[in-house]
């Protein structure tokens, strides 16, 4: 499953998770770019029963979906006797995923302890935030509330050899977020490059339909 030999290098998609507290536990950068991605918005409107003007207004970003599958592979590095892949497959690569939805274990010994000692509990930790990076035009704050895992080969240990994840991911957008939270801003960036984009996009619709030369230079 090796790319050939002299092809383009191909950038690849990533779920990173962005704790402080363990920068290095939660990077997952796709081994295989998944061949596609679905993609579901859905406007916010104002609302039906209100005054009439409000129906047409925008209240904010939409909320987008987006579902990939992601498929982990340790085959290769069997093949070429890679100490990671012949000792563990594709656990560490589970397991990064996996710690984007467990809070950290410092969290729960101390919420053990404070409990054994009868004090009120602390607050519940925040996820990390989670970046869904698809190329530098898309990266994206999402939230993921749980994913499939199917494991479909394993070594004389048990260790996963191969598995197919499928992920279905809620872009936050500023409509979700505070102000003082970086991924308001993140987002925010996000969108100044997709108007861009719309606006090469419609530049050269617009000389299709006049059926002359239209330049943005």
């Amino acid at each position: 499953m090796s790319d050939f030999p002299g092809a383009p290098r191909k950038a690849k998609g990533a779920l990173i998770g962005l704790d402080p507290l363990n920068p290095l536990a939660s990077v997952i950068v796709f081994q295989y770019n998944p061949m596609s991605l679905r993609r579901e918005l859905q406007a916010r409107m104002g609302r039906a029963e209100g005054d009439a003007a409000e129906i047409t207004r925008l209240e904010g970003a939409p909320q987008e979906t987006i579902s990939l599958q992601a498929e982990f592979d340790a085959t290769d590095g069997l093949e070429s006797a890679d100490g990671i892949a012949t000792s563990m497959g594709v656990y560490p690569q589970l397991s990064a995923l996996e710690m984007l939805l467990y809070p950290k274990s410092v969290y729960v010994i101390a919420q053990t302890v404070l409990s054994a000692l009868g004090t009120l509990e602390i607050a519940a930790p925040q996820a990390p935030l989670t970046l869904f990076v698809w190329g530098v035009k898309r990266v994206l704050p999402v939230q993921l509330s749980g994913f499939s895992i199917e494991e479909e080969a394993y070594d004389v240990n048990l260790n996963p050899i191969r598995a197919s994840v499928t992920l279905s991911l809620r872009v936050l957008s500023y409509s979700d977020l505070r102000m003082t939270n970086p991924a308001y801003y993140l987002f925010l960036a996000h969108q100044v490059v997709k108007e861009t984009m719309a606006t090469i996009g419609s530049v050269n619709n617009v000389a299709g339909v006049v059926g002359g030369n239209v330049s943005l230079l």
